[in-house]
């Protein structure tokens, strides 16, 4: 294995999920320059995130679509257009040949 590879400046950090407000501590490398005080009294460095595992919908169980700018009415919309689409154009009677395709094929 390499040496040296990995970092030595592992410290306590409290990372806050900016959803619900719940707050972690845990150990990382990553730097901030905000603290706050933990439950045991001592100050910490603190990193904001806007998703954790719990608020993650897949952690929580929760399943929620959130659908911006109308994407998913959008989706169906051009889904049922084209699905019309495919139905009429093999609804349609097949059309007599003219008399160049007739030449064409070789027949009058």
């Amino acid at each position: 294995m390499k040496k040296d590879i990995h970092p030595t400046n592992y410290r306590l950090v409290i990372f806050e999920d900016l959803n619900n407000g719940k707050k972690i501590l845990t150990r990382s490398t990553v730097a901030s320059e905000e603290t706050a005080k933990w439950e045991d009294g001592n100050q910490y460095p603190v990193v904001k995130v806007h998703i954790s595992s719990s608020s993650h919908p897949f952690f929580t169980g929760e399943e929620r679509i959130v659908d911006i700018e109308g994407r998913v009415d959008k989706f169906k919309a051009r889904e049922e257009a084209a699905k019309k689409a495919r139905e009429a154009k093999t609804s349609k009677k097949p059309r007599k040949s003219t008399t160049t395709e007739a030449k064409k094929l070789g027949t009058r």
